[in-house]
């Protein structure tokens, strides 16, 4: 009796202090949701995905919004449980949506090699497949997401799958090929040139081939396990890059930084026009395009340029011409990736660029509920732009 007793008060303090870190986020979608962590949804050469799926409680059948993603998504880290994946899926339950995550093939829990936008294509429609054949699906994928949860979306869409219904791409440039007289294929080139950036978000992302990882084929239940107190994340010691950027040849700057290998040893080797960047995840103005699209950009943004010039590239080639008519575009005057965080005095560096608030979550939701919900569409500008100086908000057919 006294193990027992002893026993209780162990797991009632474990329950306590379990509840003490489950956020506020979790709290409400748990009310409202059921929470399907680490699905693993196979893909057609046996590679499988994770997925996290937040769904309504509900019988009647829903429509998917999917962020794929190469980003940490786990819930779990250091043993805490974190928000950033259900604060994402919270409004969109709320709205009546199934939130689907996905982790990239090589990235964390889900299984394979990454190669940046050079996995499969096909790992797109195959979990297009996957979600609709799920009971609780009406069939109606939506996909959203910004930087690399965006760039992969335009190819994708290329591959006409017939539950891709609405596409919401933000910051989405290093998706980008070639576009009319871009040839930056992704970022990596600025007149040819290779651009750093990529070199320093490579440090600090690209999971070396030789770390450890988990084997392939484990039960979803291990994994729920697993997730707990192992979040799958490499740490990376920081590089002054002042310094790191001026080493010679720019194919040795990762080496002599001791950071890990991978993907850049092969991608700083290629040329602008090397037939490997038409091999993979980046959209080219050869490809079709028929999926409505609401397009998210930024003024302080390295991929402005190419991502005005595909908007337009959609606007004028797009088939069949009433998803030319379909395509909308908000230009923010924020950093890559800001837009819900301009505030009433936005600040970009030290210049105030004033009120560039902007309802975002209300013109994505109604964007959707018209795509995936059948929904009447409700009147947007075709194009809604900030001018900076002047602070305003303004809007244009083009």
């Amino acid at each position: 009796m006294r193990v027992f007793i002893l026993s209780l008060i162990v797991m009632t303090g474990f329950a306590e202090r379990l509840a003490a870190q489950t956020s506020e986020a979790y709290q409400k979608l748990a009310a409202i949701a059921h929470i399907e962590q680490k699905h693993m949804v196979p893909m057609r050469d046996g590679i499988r995905l994770a997925t996290d799926i937040y769904r309504p409680k509900t019988d009647a059948p829903v429509a998917i919004i999917l962020s794929r993603t190469p980003y940490q998504m786990n819930g779990w880290v250091d043993g805490e449980e974190r928000t950033r994946s259900y604060e994402r899926a919270l409004p969109w339950v709320e709205a009546g949506y199934a939130y689907v995550e996905q982790n990239e093939r090589g990235r964390y829990f889900s299984e394979g090699d990454w190669d940046i936008l050079g996995v499969p294509v096909t790992d797109g429609p195959d979990a297009f497949d996957w979600l609709i054949a799920q009971p609780w699906s009406n069939g109606n994928i939506g996909l959203l997401g910004c930087s690399s949860t965006a760039e992969w979306q335009m190819a994708v869409a290329a591959e006409g799958h017939p539950a891709l219904k609405a596409i919401v791409p933000q910051g989405y440039g290093a998706g980008v090929g070639r576009v009319g007289k871009f040839y930056e294929q992704g970022n990596w080139f600025r007149g040819g040139a290779q651009q750093m950036l990529f070199t320093s978000w490579l440090y600090s992302v690209q999971h070396d081939p030789m770390a450890p990882r988990l084997e392939a084929g484990l039960a979803r239940e291990d994994i729920l396990r697993l997730q707990r107190f192992h979040d799958m994340a490499p740490e990376y010691p920081s590089v002054d890059w002042v310094e790191g950027f001026k080493t010679l040849p720019a194919a040795d700057i990762l080496t002599a930084q001791n950071g890990p290998s991978g993907i850049y040893e092969d991608m700083i080797a290629r040329t602008p026009n090397d037939p490997a960047w038409y091999r993979g995840g980046l959209y080219h103005d050869d490809m079709p395009f028929g999926v409505p699209a609401f397009w998210f950009t930024s003024w302080y943004d390295v991929s402005i340029s190419p991502n005005l010039a595909l908007f337009n590239h959609v606007r004028a080639n797009a088939e069949p011409a009433t998803v030319r008519e379909d395509q909308y575009l908000v230009i923010a005057p924020t950093l890559h990736c800001a837009y819900t965080r301009a505030i009433e005095n936005t600040i970009v560096g030290e210049r105030s660029v004033g009120d560039a608030r902007l309802d975002y979550q209300e013109q994505i939701e109604a964007f959707f509920d018209e795509h995936l919900k059948g929904l009447s569409p409700k009147q947007r500008p075709r194009v809604q732009y900030y001018t900076m100086g002047e602070n305003a908000w303004h809007t244009s057919e083009t």
